[in-house]
């Protein structure tokens, strides 16, 4: 049987998972701040993860989408399609600058060094992934993407089940967020993803042997996500006070395992980092394939990426995705509906 299905569901959560993801700083803003609620809008995110995605890559297979410019040009034309591109360009190097601003956090707050370091440490290894395109992505997250799930789910799964403390039923951080209820959290959530989603969906083609492995990739890939999802919001419930505003709750509840296992979930959050830059990273660059000059743009992106990461992890987060969220699941509907 082939077994790409499998590839395509980790190159699906590696491209999600990402800092704000694996962090826990996602699910607080999203699911977290609605309390036991919040469950509900994990679920109904999970499910949009699992449809849209099996849809969207069958669609890819059906009409052999050979990558991001092909999709754009075919549905909404030249004129629109420019405006489009510019949309998502934006949203990508936003995405990669909020990895790096996150693996600048993690080196300060864990390992005591400079963040400009963190920043520097990731956007060098990145720049070494952007030689290597779909191939050298698919086997680093066919690699990390594995260690990331096992350890999100061993860290939520130990601390619930031998854990002392009761889920809290703590709706007044409801107050700390302005997009509106469970539902429309749990569109914009998925939305957030969608325009990483599309580019880097829009490249799988080779990937792509029949219509059951685009469908597994898609259904399964997101069923990990609403899986980890869930494991993280049932654990933060547990903790909610103490983390709510932290810029990586996780960190601070994987302490509660172990100092030692703190250092090994910050190992695991900064693989889950890496994961989703140079998805960004690689979906941003993939337009500029066959020039002469991609080695250049790339150090050019890597480089102010920085200027925007210094604005702060959380801060970031909190600004930015609620507004390419309502973007991008706007058009992913539409490419669904077209195609």
């Amino acid at each position: 049987m082939d077994k790409n299905w499998m590839k395509i569901s980790f190159i699906y959560v590696g491209t999600v998972i990402g800092a704000g993801f694996a962090s826990g700083r996602e699910i607080i803003e999203f699911f977290g701040v609605y309390g036991l609620k919040g469950i509900i809008g994990i679920t109904m995110s999970g499910f949009l993860f699992s449809l849209l995605g099996g849809l969207f890559l069958l669609k890819i297979y059906n009409y052999r989408i050979k990558g991001y410019d092909d999709l754009v040009g075919r549905i909404f034309g030249a004129r629109f399609g420019t405006f489009l591109d510019a949309i998502i360009a934006i949203s990508l190097f936003t995405g990669f600058s909020i990895m790096v601003s996150g693996s600048g956090a993690i080196f300060k707050e864990e390992l005591e060094i400079p963040f400009d370091l963190g920043m520097i440490t990731m956007v060098a290894l990145s720049f070494m992934v952007f030689f290597f395109n779909l191939k050298g992505f698919s086997f680093i997250n066919s690699i990390l993407v594995p260690l990331m799930i096992l350890g999100i789910v061993f860290t939520s799964s130990y601390l619930i089940i031998g854990g002392e403390c009761d889920f809290l039923i703590y709706d007044e951080g409801v107050s700390l967020t302005h997009k509106g209820n469970i539902f429309t959290s749990s569109l914009l959530y998925v939305g957030s993803n969608s325009l990483i989603i599309i580019t880097v969906f829009s490249s799988l083609l080779p990937l792509i042997g029949n219509k059951k492995t685009a469908i597994l990739g898609g259904v399964i890939g997101g069923f990990i996500l609403y899986i980890l999802s869930l494991s993280i919001l049932s654990v933060i419930l547990l903790y909610y006070p103490e983390v709510a505003t932290m810029d990586i709750p996780m960190l601070k509840i994987s302490n509660y395992i172990g100092s030692n296992y703190r250092k090994l979930y910050t190992v695991i959050l900064w693989i889950a980092i890496f994961t989703t830059a140079i998805a960004n990273g690689t979906s941003f660059l993939s337009r500029f394939s066959g020039s002469r000059h991609k080695v250049s743009i790339a150090a050019i992106f890597c480089i102010t990426s920085m200027p925007l990461a210094k604005l702060g992890f959380s801060k970031l987060i909190s600004l930015i995705y609620p507004i390419f969220g309502l973007i991008g699941f706007s058009i992913l509907i539409v490419i669904l509906a077209v195609l």
